[in-house]
């Protein structure tokens, strides 16, 4: 018996999506079949994307679906060095350099400042650090996290934050600080 291809061609795919790939990766792909779609990782703690893979998904015309743009709950506002301290010890975040010094400093300070830009329009810093992920014209939607109604409201309020060029120079500064080059 004979075995078919599975594939767009066949009309069996209509959209291709990758994640986690690089630019290399990426081409590879393209050569075969058109991606319609990226998902990376992309926070203010984790801008990498920003250099080489969001210029070429923009030049592409392949949609940017960024998955983490709290970093795992740190730019939620709510995590602490306490929490952090009290996380069960098989939580990948307790042994993760973001969570642990020296970057966790940098990385509370930058909560602080998205604290500041959040509360002059009333949102919460998660909801200005996923904002802060769109307003990068390569970044289609952003892919966020809940585990209670309180954070979905959160997480929804995001959508109407505008950020500013004042308050993107007083984020950018830190995020520098907190991620880039890791």
């Amino acid at each position: 018996m004979k075995t078919k291809q599975l594939g767009k061609r066949e009309g069996k795919v209509r959209w291709i999506g990758v994640s986690n790939f690089d630019v290399e990766q990426m081409k590879r792909v393209q050569a075969i079949a058109p991606i319609t779609s990226l998902q990376p990782p992309y926070s203010l703690v984790h801008p990498e994307v920003e250099e080489e893979i969001l210029p070429y998904c923009e030049q592409e015309r392949i949609g940017v679906i960024v998955y983490s743009p709290m970093a795992s709950g740190l730019l939620t506002g709510a995590m602490t060095r306490e929490r952090i301290g009290r996380l069960p010890e098989d939580d990948w975040r307790k042994r993760h350099p973001d969570f642990n010094e020296p970057n966790l400093s940098d990385n509370l300070a930058l909560v602080e400042r998205l604290r500041a830009v959040g509360k002059r329009g009333g949102f919460a810093p998660g909801a200005v650090a996923i904002a802060w992920t769109l307003t990068n014209t390569a970044v289609t939607a952003a892919i966020v996290g809940a585990r209670k109604r309180e954070q979905v409201d959160e997480v929804v309020a995001a959508a109407g934050v505008r950020l500013t060029h004042s308050d993107l120079t007083q984020i950018e500064p830190v995020a520098e600080l907190a991620g880039r080059g890791q």
